[in-house]
C-alpha cells in the first residue's frame, strides 16, 4: 500500500511539475517570440542598409545576418523564416564575412536599436526576395 501510495503521489508531483515548467516556458516563450516574429516591431516605412557582411547564420528560427554598415555600426538583419529564406535562393554559402551587401527592409521602431527585417538582400548584382510581397517600387 505504501508503495501505491508513493507511485500515485510521484506520477501526480510529476504532472503538476511538467504543468509548472510548460506555464513558465510559455511565459518566457511567447514574449521573445513575439518579439522576433511578424512585423509590429518594424517601421512601415522601408530603407535600405548598405555595408559588408560581418557574420551569416542560419540557424532556427530566422536565419540572420549580422552586416558592418560604412559608419561601422554593426546591425542585426533578420531574413525570411527558413522556407522563406530558401525559396529566395539564399544559402549559408551565398555570401561570406567580406562581402558588399545590399539590404532593403524595415527597421525597428526603436531607432537606437540596430535591428532590421530584410525584404531583399542584393550580393553580386544577385537580388534575394524573402518577402516579394512587400516589394515597393
Amino acid at each position: 500500500m505504501h508503495a501505491m501510495f508513493f507511485q500515485r503521489r510521484t506520477a501526480g508531483m510529476r504532472r503538476t511539475g511538467a504543468a509548472l515548467l510548460g506555464a513558465a516556458a510559455l511565459a518566457l516563450g511567447v514574449p521573445l517570440a513575439q518579439a522576433h516574429h511578424g512585423w509590429s516591431w518594424a517601421d512601415g516605412e522601408q530603407t535600405t542598409l548598405d555595408g559588408t557582411v560581418h557574420a551569416v547564420s542560419m540557424a532556427p528560427p530566422h536565419p540572420m545576418l549580422q552586416v558592418k554598415a560604412a559608419d561601422g555600426a554593426l546591425w542585426q538583419v533578420d531574413l525570411g523564416n527558413p522556407s522563406q529564406t530558401e525559396r529566395s535562393g539564399f544559402t549559408g554559402q551565398t555570401t561570406k564575412a567580406g562581402d558588399a551587401i545590399r539590404v532593403l527592409g524595415n527597421r525597428h521602431k526603436d531607432h537606437a536599436r540596430l535591428h532590421m527585417k530584410a525584404v531583399r538582400i542584393t550580393v553580386g548584382g544577385t537580388h534575394y526576395d524573402m518577402y516579394p510581397e512587400r516589394l515597393r517600387n
